[in-house]
């Protein structure tokens, strides 16, 4: 390891928020919590990520590794013990100290924290937890704090830390276990899903505690989630969902991420990214968890074995509606809110409005474009009163030539940029966050940012 000594808090801050930037992970809270009046700061469900850069990150987050030191040798990880990269570790004081300045400047709303495997599990653990500590019991900070529990750390240590954090995740890595094998031997499977069912079983007794003793401690509020890297190993599309849905069954997650394979040690027992890594077929994993989360559709019914890949050039849900035109055109008047929610174009919120607002008058294509459907994929899948929108035709050809003339079937940051993750010291960014020399502003001091 090329381990840094004497190294100033911001040389270990530039290190350690660009190593970060691999764990994709974070997303809103999910929790509501008021401040106390005692404390600083407050937890908001729907807004801590108030912006996401153009691959996904949410740049509200102070979002750091405690330390990218590592005792494994994770084949796919720029952070392994055989990666000649600059290393460095954050104290606990420290970590409270960045979180408190920036969240007084206003850079940030709440902490995401993760971590190399420094010594030990046990070890990087217990630094986490007393991280976490001292941020509420000695800052009183009551913002929103995501943690990442360690595999293999003691339950214990694990308990006490999800009674301090909003939400934790565990990355399950890889899809399968013989991937998690091939590329990250000194993991595995069974020591990952481990803690993960410990959570879970922890918010379950929580939440039958909180019934009896409203004022009982919380633990893990905003839920679990998880990490898969994609494209790593040679698992399709159908053996991922397939995996991400016994997650969200089995586990209870609140979400499964999917990041896309970045060969940043050019091994070369990884596949060559010669085109870039590949963002679209995250784009397609993230667009079919949406529609296991929120539309009700099953593995089974957007892939098989016969058909295990995504479409790349439509969307997942008018991918299905080509293959299953026998249910359509659907008669928006009539049609209940779960058929409804199998139309391409509509949305769970734009259902809900069609069926509170047919309930008044029957509904017109005009009316469908002010409740907030997208007519241009809609049209070819709906009725209003047994007439559709234009004269088209019921032909799978026909409406895939057109669907695809719909250039938001690919997002336009895939379509025209570049792959480039965000990071504090990109030097785009440093006109709006630049740091004082003073750095770090002891108590009592004024806070000046120039």
């Amino acid at each position: 390891m090329n381990l840094q000594m004497n190294m100033d808090l911001m040389e270990k801050l530039t290190i350690l928020s660009d190593a970060a930037k691999y764990d994709v992970a974070c997303t809103s809270s999910g929790v509501d919590r008021k401040g106390t009046g005692k404390g600083m700061g407050n937890s908001i469900a729907p807004g801590i990520c108030h912006t996401f850069s153009a691959d996904g990150r949410c740049v509200s987050l102070l979002k750091i590794l405690f330390t990218n030191e590592c005792i494994f040798n994770c084949a796919y990880c720029l952070n392994n013990c055989n990666s000649d990269v600059k290393r460095a570790a954050f104290t606990p004081e420290e970590v409270c100290t960045l979180t408190m300045e920036f969240y007084r400047r206003n850079y940030i709303e709440g902490l995401f924290l993760s971590s190399g495997i420094m010594v030990s599990p046990n070890y990087t653990m217990d630094l986490i937890y007393q991280t976490v500590y001292q941020l509420r019991t000695v800052h009183h900070f009551n913002g929103y704090i995501h943690v990442k529990a360690i595999p293999g750390a003691d339950p214990v240590l694990v308990e006490k830390t999800g009674f301090l954090a909003d939400r934790m995740s565990i990355n399950l890595e890889l899809p399968t276990s013989d991937g998690l094998k091939q590329l990250a031997p000194y993991k595995s499977r069974k020591t990952i899903l481990k803690p993960m069912r410990q959570i879970q079983n922890g918010i379950a007794e929580n939440k039958h505690e909180l019934m009896v003793y409203r004022k009982a401690p919380t633990f893990v509020p905003a839920g679990q989630s998880t990490q898969m890297i994609i494209g790593a190993t040679p698992e399709n599309d159908f053996q991922i969902m397939s995996v991400a849905e016994g997650l969200y069954k089995k586990f209870s997650l609140k979400r499964v991420f999917y990041s896309a394979f970045v060969n940043v040690n050019n091994n070369s027992n990884l596949p060559a990214t010669t085109g870039g890594p590949p963002l679209l077929r995250e784009h397609r994993l993230y667009q079919a968890d949406w529609l296991l989360r929120y539309y009700k559709f099953e593995v089974s019914e957007l892939l098989s074995e016969e058909h295990p890949d995504f479409n790349i050039f439509l969307d997942p849900k008018c991918d299905w509606a080509l293959r299953h035109l026998e249910y359509f055109p659907v008669e928006i008047n009539r049609a209940s809110y779960q058929t409804l929610l199998r139309v391409p174009g509509i949305g769970y919120k734009s259902a809900e409005r069609i069926v509170k607002a047919r309930r008044m008058n029957k509904l017109t294509f005009d009316d469908l474009k002010k409740i907030g459907v997208v007519l241009k994929r809609a049209l070819y899948f709906i009725t209003c009163s047994g007439k559709m929108m234009y004269n088209t035709k019921l032909e799978e050809n026909y409406i895939c030539q057109n669907l695809m003339r719909d250039k938001t079937q690919i997002p336009k940051d895939i379509r025209e940029s570049g792959y480039q993750q965000l990071s504090f010291f990109d030097q785009n960014m440093r006109a709006d966050f630049h740091l004082t020399d003073t750095q770090i502003i002891p108590p009592g001091q004024q806070i000046t940012v120039i």
